[in-house]
């Protein structure tokens, strides 16, 4: 497997600490903090740049938060925009590619060009081929992100980078929190490189053909529901014993057609596709607000569904 070096000078860089701040900054220049740098952003990408160079930075502290997502209730870690946004987006500016190149083409969760939306296509692609989707297994990982083990992250972080500059920065942010906290923007990568090789152990050891991946949600589709059974009890293993990772215990094994595979936000049948019910119960709230941009994005997630009657009702079609 190659490693890669020479990775430093390009993170440290003023040209790529710019583009940082640009990503960083989108939707939030009202941000004080963000106000703050845009006054003068010289001198704040030449302070950050010292703080690397000189390996002064430290990790500021974490404000955590609870915040519902659906029907979870998320605890959010949050870091000052300055420097530790900017920062996480330098990092993640340059290993980005080198990471992505690793992963299987159907794992998701805001990876460039692999949306919810291309989730969706590839899962209902999939269902074209009835006989071998006929069942699912559909599990996911207990408290996921508060379990990843810092030093099987670290070993696996070891395996593509060698730079040790580089990895001096990844370990500082990585023991800044038990587990990866959620918030981060490095934290999706470093979730994605956790499960990278359970992933490709899926496909090519037990060689499942239709497995996708959404941060912890797991969809797994097959002939038979005996198959599904046996590759649980292999998942379940490898996750303990490789990675120190719990299966939660509502994990499911059904006729695809019987109830449909509850996934990004959809629940999929072989011949047809339907927007989650509580999607659907959000909307409808916010249609009796008349927030009508708010109206417009349900517009955008209902388009990918057989949802005609319900658009065609508040004129979308």
């Amino acid at each position: 497997m190659k490693r890669f070096g020479g990775l430093w000078e390009r993170i440290c860089s003023l040209e790529n600490i710019e583009f940082a701040h640009r990503l960083a900054r989108k939707g939030k220049a009202h941000y004080t903090e963000v106000k703050m740098v845009d006054r003068d952003p010289d001198k704040y990408f030449m302070m950050i740049r010292k703080m690397l160079i000189e390996k002064s930075f430290i990790n500021s502290p974490y404000v955590v938060m609870m915040r519902t997502d659906g029907l979870k209730e998320r605890e959010i870690w949050k870091l000052p925009y300055f420097p530790d946004r900017i920062i996480h987006h330098c990092i993640v500016n340059i290993l980005e590619p080198i990471w992505i190149r690793g992963f299987i083409r159907d794992t998701y969760s805001s990876l460039p060009g692999r949306g919810v939306h291309d989730g969706v296509k590839r899962l209902r692609r999939a269902l074209t081929s009835v006989d071998a989707t006929k069942y699912c297994l559909k599990l996911d990982v207990r408290k996921f992100y508060r379990s990843i083990d810092h030093g099987e992250l670290k070993s696996l972080i070891r395996r593509k980078i060698k730079d040790m500059d580089v990895l001096w920065l990844l370990d500082l942010i990585i023991d800044s929190a038990p587990g990866v906290p959620i918030g981060n923007y490095s934290s999706q990568y470093f979730a994605n490189v956790y499960l990278s090789d359970f992933d490709h152990w899926i496909k090519e050891t037990l060689r499942v053909r239709y497995y996708f991946r959404y941060c912890d949600d797991l969809v797994l589709l097959g002939k038979t529901k005996e198959e599904l059974h046996r590759i649980r009890v292999d998942i379940n293993r490898y996750l303990s014993e490789q990675l120190k990772l719990d299966v939660k215990k509502n994990w499911q094994v059904f006729p695809v057609d019987a109830r449909g595979i509850d996934f990004l936000g959809y629940r999929f049948f072989h011949r047809f596709t339907l927007v989650r019910k509580s999607i659907v119960q959000r909307f409808k709230e916010q249609v009796k607000k008349s927030e009508e941009r708010s109206l417009a994005a349900y517009n955008g997630w209902f388009v990918w569904a057989d949802t005609y009657n319900l658009r065609k009702q508040y004129g979308w079609v």
